[in-house]
């Protein structure tokens, strides 16, 4: 839903909103008090704006809608990239439309062209999201079941600690290695260390805040401590700052440094490996060295312990051991 207001319109209430080219729309209510006209507002913004609406808004539509209601949030610029393909294939049709089958030929025709089927279900997810927006926004009656094939099981891939400071020590570029660097000892994803600012970076206290203050990231921030070598580096990138953020190339903030870090991990003769392999190496280290699993869910991020139980439990040490000794049956036989 864009801002709508409430104005006075000859004696009376009424709402507006700017249109197409930012033209201003205004309708009379017939409110007359001005908490019937914010709640008669909202009746009246849909039924001008979803003229479409049930009978004929299709999901192009409704796509522009959700994405309009994201505002600046990551997700409303994600979906400009997936809203290529997903909208090529099911724009046109209403959502009362779409059927299992539609979205199985979706999910067959993206991977026919090598998309991953990982991304499949991401784009196939953003559907299914916006269909949910719709019905919660009284667009339609009910969302369609939006079928998107299995998420992947996470790769196993992660890297040692010699081979961190190997791909740090490849990296040409003394911003990519700060960052690498970043991301291995706070187990933060790519966007978070990208925004940290200087002001979230105590030294002092020796803590770095990964969260932003106006909450619009939707996956979790944490607040971590900085380690002896995460310091030093802070350091000195700190001395020779141009800008508020940690991470800045010529004073600027960088949008991404997947080119760097590619080119470090090809220098390192690494393979496999992407950013989020990092974050994915960082938790693997924790819990291989035996820290509590809650306290790496913390470290993290995670709103719930079970999704770092699930996904780095058999990591642990002791994962099952004493589940192994019940089905030592050479032992039993001894003991007899």
């Amino acid at each position: 839903m864009p801002d709508i207001s409430i104005g006075r319109l000859r004696g009376g209430y009424c709402v507006y909103w700017a249109g197409a080219e930012g033209k201003r729309v205004r309708h009379k209510l017939e409110a007359c008090s001005r908490a019937e006209a914010e709640a008669e507002a909202i009746d009246v913004y849909r039924a001008q704006h979803f003229v479409q609406s049930q009978a004929g808004m299709n999901v192009s539509a409704i796509w522009a809608e959700y994405v309009r209601d994201l505002g600046d949030r990551p997700t409303a610029k994600t979906m400009g990239y997936t809203g290529k393909a997903v909208l090529a294939h099911f724009g046109h049709y209403r959502p009362d439309q779409i059927t299992t089958d539609l979205c199985r030929s979706y999910a067959r025709m993206r991977m026919d062209k090598g998309i991953s089927q990982g991304s499949v279900h991401t784009e196939l997810g953003h559907l299914r999201s916006a269909m949910t927006f719709a019905e919660r926004a009284r667009i339609i009656d009910a969302a369609p079941y939006i079928e998107r094939p299995a998420k992947p099981t996470p790769k196993e891939r992660f890297l040692r600690k010699d081979e961190i400071q190997l791909l740090i020590d490849s990296t040409e570029a003394p911003h990519i290695a700060l960052a690498i660097h970043l991301l291995f000892a706070t187990a933060g994803r790519v966007g978070a260390i990208l925004d940290l600012t200087w002001d979230r970076v105590d030294l002092d206290r020796g803590v770095i805040n990964l969260r932003l203050d106006d909450a619009r990231t939707r996956k979790g921030r944490a607040i971590v401590p900085i380690n002896r070598g995460l310091m030093a580096a802070l350091q000195t990138a700190q001395a020779a700052a141009l800008s508020d953020y940690v991470v800045e190339w010529g004073g600027e903030r960088i949008a991404s440094m997947r080119k760097g870090f590619e080119g470090a991990v090809t220098r390192a003769g690494l393979k496999d490996v992407t950013l989020h392999t990092i974050r994915h190496s960082a938790a693997v280290a924790m819990v291989s060295s035996g820290v509590p699993m809650e306290r790496v869910a913390q470290y993290l991020g995670h709103s719930n312990a079970a999704i770092t139980y699930t996904t780095y439990g058999r990591f642990a040490p002791e994962h099952l051991a004493d589940a192994a000794e019940v089905l030592d049956f050479v032992q039993l036989r001894a003991q007899k």
